[in-house]
């Protein structure tokens, strides 16, 4: 079967995470669109080893009709509280909240980019190993279920497409993320940027070792 991604060890991925270009922040929305400055938001992209092969977990947020996210495929996390001393224990202490996971047992490996999300969240992204099998508790009222996606699947070009999302008038529709169908669940916008700009990183990184 054709492989994507090396199989790198958590050394690796993380010095090319610690190699990658942070200055940027990314957002797809035309300028105007958002008003006000973003919140501060963090969420972590847990990793783990599943025979052998890298996979990421993901989970599904509860359905409600007062929450624009509901319903939606994506990574533990969410706003940070005043209380919160940096943008990583946001997204430890919120991974810790939704589905279970202690933070002392997540491995940081490093971070991507800021993106700015259409809910005018400024997410900070962090990518952290978990060890597998976990007794995974969900908090109900926010999490809905939690289910793993093989890395290599996800960085199979064929698996992800770019759909049109329009926005209001005067502005232009904007390029939107969106994965097959895996598991039955459809992985699609901010989580799915995040995912794709994960794997960039590693792809920009293996071909760049590979061409020296």
């Amino acid at each position: 079967m054709l492989s994507y991604l090396p199989q790198l060890t958590e050394d690796e991925i993380a010095s090319r995470l610690a190699n990658s270009d942070l200055s940027a922040v990314d957002s797809p929305f035309p300028p105007g669109f958002l008003h006000g400055m973003p919140r501060p938001a963090a969420v972590l992209i847990p990793l783990l080893k599943e025979n052998d092969i890298w996979h990421v977990l993901f989970i599904r947020r509860t359905a409600h009709a007062q929450d624009p996210h509901g319903g939606q495929v994506a990574f533990p996390g969410g706003a940070s509280d005043p209380g919160d001393a940096s943008s990583t224990e946001t997204a430890l202490r919120e991974t810790h909240e939704e589905i279970g996971i202690h933070p002392s047992h997540v491995r940081l490996l490093g971070r991507l980019i800021d993106f700015v999300t259409i809910t005018s969240y400024r997410v900070t992204p962090f990518v952290g190993v978990i060890p597998w099998p976990y007794p995974l508790t969900l908090e109900a009222n926010e999490v809905s279920r939690a289910f793993t996606i093989p890395l290599d699947w996800l960085a199979d070009p064929s698996n992800h497409e770019e759909r049109f999302r329009p926005l209001p008038p005067p502005f232009r529709p904007i390029h939107v993320i969106y994965f097959k169908s895996y598991d039955g669940e459809i992985l699609w916008g901010a989580s799915a940027m995040f995912t794709l700009e994960f794997i960039n990183i590693l792809s920009r990184s293996t071909s760049s070792h590979l061409d020296k």
